[in-house]
């Protein structure tokens, strides 16, 4: 717990400095040092959060474990989600025999502790990997996401979500869908469409053909009914 009083014992000193007399480059430069500094504080977290996935007791946590982070943290169960499913890609994992695997998401994860990939960032390569479909083999997941986690230590998240919309028609031209969007049927066309609207009962007779294709497109004729 020692170098967690270091670190607030700094942010609390850095925090007494006063910016009034500072040069314009160098206020934003240490606006630069304090996102880089955001950036690395999740991955102190990932390995903590896995361990509770991994070793606490249901009694322990009361619950899901993302209630529970909640709860301790005072923050919103869809924040304590995020961070659950943040620590599982890109945080250490642990084999079924107990040996150590590296994150899910190496380059991302490996980004991120050198304060080189934002939250933001994090959130679109963490989207585009698991929207991948089941065909797409394991090398090709691990260069795209490599290389998205490349573009996002220079790229902004809006720009690195372009990126990974290409990458996705490219690798994913027909796109995802559902069993229910794949089972679709549809029965014989006829063209044709409903026409509801009340008529006069001289008028309720059925039309022939081209009488209803200018009633259906042609709607001054509803006057005339």
């Amino acid at each position: 717990m020692a170098a967690f009083d270091a670190i607030e014992a700094a942010v609390g000193q850095a925090a007494e400095s006063h910016c009034a007399t500072w040069a314009t480059n160098d206020k934003f430069a240490v606006l630069e040092r304090v996102e880089r500094v955001r950036r690395m504080l999740p991955a102190l977290e990932h390995p903590v959060i896995n361990a509770l996935a991994r070793d606490a007791a249901p009694h322990e946590l009361g619950g899901k474990l993302s209630h529970a982070l909640a709860e301790r943290t005072l923050i919103s169960r869809a924040e304590a989600a995020r961070r659950v499913g943040a620590a599982a890609d890109l945080g250490p994992r642990v084999g079924l025999t107990g040996q150590p695997l590296p994150p899910l998401l190496a380059a991302a994860a490996a980004a991120q502790r050198a304060g080189e990939l934002g939250g933001e960032q994090v959130a679109v390569i963490r989207r585009f990997y698991h929207q991948l479909p089941g065909c797409i083999d394991a090398p090709t997941r691990e260069h795209t996401h490599t290389l998205l986690a490349d573009h996002g230590r220079r790229f902004r998240p809006e720009q690195l979500s372009a990126l990974a919309t290409t990458l996705t028609d490219c690798l994913n031209p027909d796109g995802t869908y559902r069993d229910a969007d794949r089972a679709l049927t549809l029965g014989p066309q006829q063209g044709t469409r409903r026409l509801d609207h009340p008529q006069k009962p001289p008028r309720a007779t059925p039309m022939d053909p081209a009488r209803f294709v200018a009633f259906t497109f042609d709607r001054r004729i509803l006057s005339r009914l």
